[in-house]
């Protein structure tokens, strides 16, 4: 097979380079960086594949590639892509789901269980050297064992936050999701433990939110003041999916008023978050620096499925996990 150009638009680990460096001809260059978005550009239209994440592909730029073949995103959300203008240029897609699902959900439980215990607020107290005496209920925090967890779309990520509610602490799970899942017959370890229903009715009863949602038309600003004032009062909303589904303006608005009691945060409409956003200081906010996925074994693995997508791809052959 005659070596391809590819090109590496985010850094990917010495050993997935090598498998690409062995077979095609490769021009790392990274677009975000200042010293290095000349040669990308400058590579962009010789490509045949490029491999990278968090980076928009959109109309504009695929004209400057004309000889692109496949993207391999290193991620499971498409966001950063124009799906109508691949299709329209017969570019494939690939990503990375699978991989990330557990290590996702267990950043989603561990950042439910540190806003509702304000782990993070009370950390800072002992860091900083304000820990004088033994707190009083002015710090105290909340349970999370035993409490209603709501969690809008149940895919992978969703159902493995589920099975760490409902099997490890104990909690009545509502879900909502776009089709029908049958808890029962598709998964019967959640059976009695986990319940289908509307969004009105999880927004109503569940303590806390939990947002595992692709990105895409349809959600956008899901989360938005409507349905912030749905919700119970006194209730937390968790966000691991991405920042556009909510309406952070109105999230300030129910958090300012007492309507909600807390939001945990891993995710932002623009990230990094500005130094100037309200979100950052606010102290019913527990934010995170997008790090859903961000565990050295995860995102190897994740490097690995994308080169190796690619690999095939390139070869003609039918790569493990294509966006349809």
């Amino acid at each position: 097979m005659p070596r391809q150009q590819v090109l590496v638009f985010r850094e990917l680990p010495p050993d997935q380079l090598a498998r690409l460096q062995a077979e095609h001809e490769v021009t790392v260059a990274n677009p975000r960086v200042a010293e290095q978005r000349d040669a990308f550009f400058e590579a962009l239209p010789h490509a045949q594949g490029l491999i990278g994440s968090s980076y928009r592909i959109d109309a504009p730029l695929l004209a400057q590639a004309p000889a692109l073949r496949v993207i391999s995103s290193i991620s499971v959300g498409i966001d950063n892509y124009e799906l109508p203008a691949l299709r329209e240029r017969g570019v494939m897609l690939c990503h990375t789901p699978g991989v990330l699902t557990e290590t996702t959900a267990d950043t989603l439980f561990a950042l439910v269980m540190a806003t509702s215990r304000r782990l993070v607020e009370l950390a800072a107290l002992v860091r900083e050297g304000r820990w004088h005496k033994n707190i009083d209920e002015q710090m105290f925090g909340w349970d999370v064992h035993g409490k209603t967890l709501g969690i809008v779309g149940f895919g992978r990520i969703g159902q493995a936050l589920a099975r760490r509610a409902a099997l490890g602490f104990g909690m009545p799970v509502l879900f909502h999701n776009r089709s029908a899942v049958n808890v029962d017959q598709e998964l019967p370890a959640l059976a009695g433990h986990a319940r289908q229903v509307s969004l009105p009715e999880l927004l109503a009863q569940a303590d806390i939110v939990a947002l595992t949602v692709p990105l895409t038309d349809e959600t956008r600003g899901l989360m938005n003041a409507e349905r912030f004032a749905a919700m119970k009062p006194g209730a937390m909303l968790v966000n691991g999916s991405r920042g556009g589904v909510v309406d952070e303006a109105a999230l300030l608005a129910a958090l300012d008023s007492g309507h909600l009691r807390a939001a945990g945060l891993d995710v932002f409409a623009t990230e990094p978050l500005p130094l100037d956003s309200p979100l950052r200081p606010h102290p019913r906010v527990t934010p995170l620096p997008h790090i859903g996925s961000a565990t050295h074994e995860t995102r190897h693995a994740m490097a690995v499925l994308a080169t190796s997508n690619l690999l095939q791809a390139l070869a003609g052959e039918t790569p493990a996990a294509t966006v349809r």
